[in-house]
């Protein structure tokens, strides 16, 4: 199975190119994104790109839910007058910077004997650019841990829309601690144009696409899905298309509410994110809300559909405001097994 492209150049916004026999100057982004036309399909990019246009600063409408809290900026200054009058709002922020490390073991019985005990590090929903103390909370946290593989699945930015820089400029500072390969997909929060400067981290982003990965001559395929909430650019047919059926599959989807859709096409696991368990949740962990439209049992944690088992990460970061209540932000790792551990 072909390995989708990554870029190996130092991140650049622009960098100037000169078109051979034309003297005409092209800047870097324009290539770059050419290039990524070219690799994930005409009717792919100029969906996800003409949808990303028409998102902007939209609260209402559009997307798998009716309302989008994350663009009501209203709300999110009332969000933090409101604790702060209660005394509550350094907590909140204390609180999302205190990240847990979670372990899941997830049992396979097909799994290859030289996967039998793989362990993939899962980040997401990070928001990096939302407080200037997240990444550093976040080397902290894993900078503790060993794993085979790293999974992020998507959030970057703290908006929706506007620069991507500085959320690209953070995670830069968090790539060189993650150790083996880092793979990513996109959220909501994301634009297909923070694909090049990511892959130029040296993390590969999945579009609707798979890679292989191969341990003593078996095989483990990992898929992912383009944002399936907002932009729904999600294609299982691309994604899955050259998975042996009989071979073992994880699928990265931003959020959980594909739930059905990757039980059916197969996959034995699939890893999620955008709920942020709620973030702000009752005692007990109640949430609030969850922005997802799916039940709140696949919103939080480990969960099954039928044969395909599914984690949903509460995030590393946090959005809208940048606080926590009883839902601590996590790194997860999955421990793969082809039997519990004695």
């Amino acid at each position: 199975m072909k390995h989708p492209s990554t870029h190996n150049d130092p991140p650049q916004s622009i960098m100037a190119h000169l078109r051979p026999h034309t003297g005409v100057v092209v800047d870097r982004q324009t290539v770059e994104m050419k290039r990524l036309e070219k690799r994930i399909g005409r009717v792919h990019f100029q969906q996800r790109l003409g949808i990303e246009a028409d998102h902007a600063t939209r609260i209402f409408g559009r997307g798998r839910t009716f309302f989008h809290i994350e663009n009501w900026y209203s709300i999110h200054t009332f969000i933090r007058l409101t604790l702060r009058g209660l005394g509550l709002y350094g907590r909140g922020l204390r609180n999302a910077t205190a990240i847990q490390t979670l372990h899941n073991e997830v049992i396979l019985p097909e799994l290859p004997k030289p996967f039998d005990g793989f362990t993939l590090l899962q980040l997401s929903d990070l928001h990096l650019d939302m407080d200037e103390a997240y990444p550093d909370a976040l080397i902290e946290r894993i900078k503790q841990v060993q794993y085979d593989a790293c999974v992020l699945t998507g959030d970057f930015r703290a908006k929706t829309y506007g620069d991507f820089e500085p959320a690209i400029a953070a995670l830069a500072k968090v790539r060189p601690h993650f150790t083996g390969p880092v793979y990513a997909i996109l959220g909501n929060h994301d634009s297909l144009r923070m694909t090049p400067p990511l892959e130029a981290l040296g993390i590969t982003v999945l579009l609707n696409e798979a890679v292989t990965l191969e341990r003593d001559g078996s095989r483990l395929h990992l898929a992912g899905i383009d944002d399936p909430h907002y932009y729904q650019v999600d294609n299982f047919d691309k994604a899955a298309a050259n998975i042996p059926t009989e071979e073992v599959s994880i699928l990265l989807s931003h959020s959980p509410e594909t739930y059905r859709l990757a039980a059916y096409a197969g996959f034995d696991l699939m890893l999620s994110g955008h709920t942020h368990g709620g973030q702000i949740c009752l005692p007990g962990g109640m949430p609030l809300m969850t922005n997802a439209d799916c039940p709140r049992r696949f919103c939080r944690g480990a969960w099954r559909y039928h044969s395909m088992q599914g984690y949903t990460s509460t995030g590393s970061g946090a959005s809208v405001v940048g606080v926590r209540f009883n839902c601590p932000p996590e790194i997860t790792l999955h421990h793969l097994r082809r039997q519990p551990v004695q």
